[in-house]
């Protein structure tokens, strides 16, 4: 593609989350997460044993980076309220923590940042974990409950808010994969989980909707969901079994949560094969009514990587769990080998796509996308400078089928880089670096600026993609 341009009002920024940034684990009456447990009782499944404690010193630093975030032409960024810091184990609201958020986001508005608060980062507090996490009713009204004093408190603050960050992502990976803590396996139990989490987000719109209506909120505020939809394909010349495979895969990790947004149920054709497989979903009288108040004025694309699957090899796993669709590995992909990860970015556009199609009055916006390399030390010129050619070229492909798919019809409003500033993540911990901006481990968590920020200032400073 030739260089493109991206409209005047479409917003460049940062995505960032409390758990991963802020680091103060045990500061500003803050109770221990689920990540903090996982540190505390295994350090060593996390990269070079380096656990959810310190973030990437954002507390300390906060002024330091809303001033870099400036400096590199971007307007806005996200962040997340941290659940164990906001609220205590008696499910009251921690003073010390509210304190802690006003002046995070009066310092962002002091550097002309504006604000955008997810209320839910996969850091769920420990003692709601042991009582069952989403797999509890109880800890569902937890949340709401968490949501009304969000609002009540920054309501006057900020203006965009969202329920939950990548909903697919605790079902996928704490009881499907089994990959992080408590590492279940088991289908069943991940759909509650991912009924569950569709609840407590309809609860919490519910409870935007009525904090807006009785003037807690500002007059322009807005509620969405952010998820990581993955884009599906199989195949050439696929097979009924094939198609079915994407009917379900998609039906389990995208259509889910857009007509969960758009329409306030769930998709009916999935329910209907999961129950025709044994799989039930912890319904209970008046759910319906609950998840009709779920749409939301926007949602945030989460885009890294497509879905690529085929017709199972078998119905059921060697544990019994049912088995939809076996990964298809496509020929063609072009793999990003430190993450494991297919980089794809006419998926973007695919994606924007479905949206103009199937669901046209919602606006979205690219929430999260960026590339995360191992051993970037080895790309440091004579100074010092990582240069990271092959992000720039990333972020460029990306952006160039955005301003594509808006040409065509897409309501995409911006985009948000994944993490402008390097940051922790998860067991993975420091190993992928997706930055514009070093952060040296070694050297007391000090910034440096990489070649592809001065690319990214160009970019957002003139909307025109080269």
């Amino acid at each position: 593609m030739s260089t493109c341009k991206l409209p005047q009002d479409f917003f460049f920024g940062a995505a960032m989350s409390g758990p991963q940034t802020e680091g103060a684990w045990q500061r500003y009456g803050k109770v221990e997460n689920i990540w903090d447990t996982w540190s505390n009782e295994r350090i060593e499944d996390f990269h070079d044993r380096v656990g959810s404690y310190a973030g990437n010193d954002f507390t300390a630093r906060h002024e330091e980076d809303f001033g870099t975030l400036r400096k590199l032409g971007l307007t806005s960024w996200r962040t997340s309220i941290q659940w164990s810091r906001l609220m205590n184990a008696d499910g009251c609201l921690n003073e010390e923590g509210a304190r802690y958020y006003h002046t995070i986001f009066a310092a962002a508005a002091e550097a002309g940042l504006t604000t955008f608060v997810n209320l839910y980062h996969f850091d769920m507090p420990t003692y709601l974990f042991r009582r069952g996490g989403w797999e509890n009713r109880e800890v569902v009204e937890a949340f709401a409950n968490f949501a009304h004093a969000a609002f009540d408190e920054f309501g006057s603050e900020v203006s965009y808010w969202f329920t939950f960050n990548e909903p697919i992502v605790e079902p996928q990976q704490r009881y499907t994969a089994g990959c992080w803590y408590p590492f279940v396996r088991d289908f069943s139990r991940a759909r509650t989980v991912q009924y569950n989490i569709s609840i407590a987000h309809s609860l919490a719109v519910g409870a935007f909707r009525a904090a807006k209506a009785a003037g807690v909120m500002r007059p322009d505020a807005r509620i969405g969901l952010i998820n990581c939809f993955t884009p599906p394909y199989t195949r050439e010349n696929p097979s009924a079994a094939d198609l079915e495979a994407v009917r379900m895969a998609d039906g389990i990790d995208n259509r889910w949560w857009l007509d969960l947004v758009t329409k306030g149920s769930l998709p009916a054709d999935v329910l209907e094969t999961l129950e025709s497989r044994g799989v039930v979903l912890p319904r209970r009288p008046g759910d319906d009514e609950i998840l009709s108040r779920g749409t939301v004025d926007w949602i945030g694309f989460n885009y890294y990587h497509p879905e690529r699957v085929q017709a199972p090899a078998s119905d059921t796993d060697e544990s019994g769990n049912p088995v939809f669709a076996d990964e298809y590995v496509w020929p063609d992909a072009v793999m990003n080998e430190s993450r494991g990860w297919e980089v794809y970015p006419k998926g973007i556009y695919d994606f924007a796509m479905t949206m103009r199609d199937d669901y046209p009055d919602l606006e979205w916006y690219v929430s999260e996308n960026g590339i995360g390399i191992e051993g970037e030390d080895a790309f440091k010129d004579a100074d010092g400078t990582i240069q990271d050619d092959y992000r720039i070229d990333f972020v460029r492909q990306h952006l160039q089928w955005i301003a594509r798919a808006i040409e065509d019809g897409a309501k995409c409003r911006g985009y948000h880089y994944w993490g402008v500033i390097d940051c922790w993540s998860w067991n993975n911990a420091y190993k992928n670096r997706y930055g514009f901006v070093e952060v040296n481990l070694a050297d007391g968590y000090n910034r440096r600026l990489k070649k592809s920020a001065e690319w990214l200032l160009r970019t957002a400073a003139s909307h025109e993609v080269e």
